[in-house]
């Protein structure tokens, strides 16, 4: 009886504790990050970036120093970072994470941004992968993964949801329904229905209605990619259903390229202009649309008359709009860093879906998470289907290529050169 009794109370206790053990863990679930190394390590980790100020990371900082409020974590800007980065990592005060940018791997005068990257990809560090956009993770050759997308970019346009609602006219989704939209607003008054930046190729109004139009081209011919990435002069006949596009699109879309002109960059003249509220659609990229928060107390136009505005793609397509989807800013781990675990252990908290999404509202950006419901002003973005969420990361478009496109649209969009004499000239704009 002794031996049964003690037999039932020793598996009652087993039962027992294991019930902790799944409790605990299903507590530890629910709170998302358990740390993992002594939360009382004191040590520095310094961060390495281009930004003049990064409020949105410094933040994370914060929240991280709630696990480990030892670890003094820093942001540090780099001058002339593109061209400086190889040298600070080759130095004696290397950052023990550092931004890293896509294009930048596979040229040999950035090797050492790759080279001094840690391998992310292995499991043993932990990271939640799975909740990043696998499209906008780079696929090297090797398979290792030196780099991690914290933010995301895009191509679209600011849309005055409130000049929407006032005229009865709902967001376009098509290039028709861009069409109709726009005549609907210019019938009613509008000067300029659809606005854009256009004293420059990079980001000019040309490149983002008709970059996102382009890949949908081009991309899921292989053979395609491979001769434009080329700058084969015979790859130039790819772009045709683009340009012809552009000419179409500014036709038919009411664009007043003078009254484009007087815009003077695609920051923050873009915003302000934007903010004076009689525009129902600005192109722009998610870049500018991060700086639209500081800038409404900067318009007084906006702060006589404040509307409710989100951004959405420009549908260039009759079928629907293109998600043109890219990685903004990475992070890579200096693998030479004198608290290298304490650095994994900061990006592991930080790659998270929560994580990323609070910074990247913070920053105003668009999170790289597959989750896009967290900031209101990208929902647009999330409503576009799979089959039209392309990305030059998975298909493997260069931005040598690209950059023959912008110029080519640029020629053609202001008149500068004919269709056929930027076809003529693919591979050679910019020599």
């Amino acid at each position: 009886m002794k031996r049964t009794m003690c037999m039932l109370l020793a598996v009652l206790m087993l039962l027992a504790l294991t019930a902790c053990g799944q409790k605990e863990q299903e507590t530890a679930t629910e709170e998302g990050f358990v740390p993992s190394l002594d939360t009382t390590t004191d040590c520095y980790i310094n961060i390495g970036g281009g930004y003049d100020n990064f409020e949105a990371l410094e933040a994370e900082f914060d929240r991280f120093n709630e696990y480990y409020p030892d670890v003094e974590l820093k942001y540090t800007k780099i001058d002339d970072y593109n061209n400086m980065i190889g040298t600070v990592l080759n130095g004696n005060e290397a950052p023990d994470i550092y931004v890293n940018y896509s294009w930048m791997y596979g040229r040999e005068q950035y090797r050492s941004s790759i080279d001094h990257a840690e391998d992310l990809s292995d499991p043993a560090l932990g990271f939640d992968l799975d909740c990043i956009r696998g499209n906008i993770i780079l696929n090297t050759e090797d398979g290792s993964l030196p780099m991690v997308p914290v933010f995301s970019n895009t191509y679209g346009m600011l849309v005055n949801n409130d000049l929407f609602e006032k005229e009865g006219l709902n967001v376009p989704t098509t290039y028709q329904e861009l069409v109709e939209v726009c005549k609907a607003f210019h019938e009613k008054g509008y000067e300029n229905p659809i606005m854009g930046f256009s004293k420059e190729e990079t980001t000019s109004i040309f490149t983002l209605a008709t970059y996102p139009f382009f890949c949908g081209t081009v991309a899921h011919d292989a053979d395609a990619v491979k001769k434009l990435n080329a700058l084969d002069p015979s790859a130039g006949e790819y772009m045709r259903p683009s340009l012809e596009k552009i000419v179409q699109f500014l036709n038919d879309c009411f664009v007043n390229l003078d009254n484009c002109a007087q815009i003077e960059n695609n920051y923050d003249a873009v915003i302000l202009r934007f903010f004076e509220g009689d525009v129902p659609m600005m192109t722009c990229s998610g870049d500018t649309v991060s700086g639209t928060k500081k800038r409404e107390s900067r318009s007084e136009s906006f702060i006589a008359n404040p509307f409710k505005y989100s951004f959405a793609p420009v549908p260039m397509s009759d079928e629907g709009a293109n998600f043109l989807d890219m990685p903004n800013l990475q992070f890579s781990v200096n693998k030479d860093s004198p608290n290298l675990d304490m650095a994994n252990e900061f990006m592991r908290f930080l790659i998270t879906s929560e994580e990323l999404s609070e910074m990247a509202q913070k920053k105003g950006l668009m999170s790289p998470t597959k989750d896009l419901s967290f900031n209101s002003m990208y929902a647009a973005f999330g409503s576009v289907p799979e089959s039209r969420i392309l990305s030059p990361e998975e298909f493997g478009l260069t931005d040598d290529a690209v950059k023959q496109l912008r110029m080519a649209v640029y020629g053609v969009g202001t008149g500068a050169i004919s269709i056929d004499e930027a076809i003529a000239a693919f591979g050679t704009f910019g020599k």
